[in-house]
């Protein structure tokens, strides 16, 4: 089967779209010879259970991209409502490790932050360049809850806490 290029709306046309659409905001986090790498990310999604499968999407341009496509684990930081400084922190650029921020390495040297939801140690399972960014898929090896709370998420160009509730029908 080849695969042709489809014609598609333009990026702007496409984010102005997907802005009504709210996606929980989680940091990436891997580490290499340089050492610790990080990034925010809201393409954080669930792939399977059997196995256990999540993935998230970088930017072909993104430097962490560049150095975490090598490692052989990564850490997946879900981030709670009261975290929206430690998301802006990781979608900036800058040395997003230095103090005042507060970080553990984990056993297998993924740099893991204090006060997250929860967090999950992951391997890399498939690499796939989609367009102009690259799926990582990760096989989770580890996870571990936080405090519990509520999440944070990107809506309509900004961060806001869930903070509201309905039950659903499960």
């Amino acid at each position: 089967m080849s695969v042709v290029d489809p014609v598609t709306v333009d990026g702007a046309e496409l984010r102005s779209v997907l802005r009504a659409h709210a996606a929980g905001v989680a940091v990436l986090t891997a580490a290499d010879a340089d050492g610790p790498v990080g990034v925010t990310v809201t393409s954080f999604t669930s792939v399977s259970v059997a196995p256990a499968l999540v993935s998230v999407t970088l930017a072909e341009t993104s430097n962490t991209w560049g150095r975490v496509r090598a490692c052989d684990r990564f850490g997946i930081q879900l981030l709670g409502a009261h975290q929206a400084e430690l998301a802006l922190r990781f979608a900036g650029s800058g040395d997003r490790f230095a103090p005042p921020l507060a970080w553990r390495p984990h056993a297998c040297g993924v740099p893991l932050l204090d006060d997250c939801l929860s967090w999950l140690i992951c391997s890399p399972y498939r690499q796939l360049r989609l367009g102009d960014h690259h799926l990582l898929v990760g096989a989770v090896e580890h996870v571990r809850h936080g405090a519990p709370g509520d999440s944070l998420v990107h809506l309509h160009g900004d961060l806001r806490p869930v903070t509201a509730s309905i039950r659903a029908r499960t």
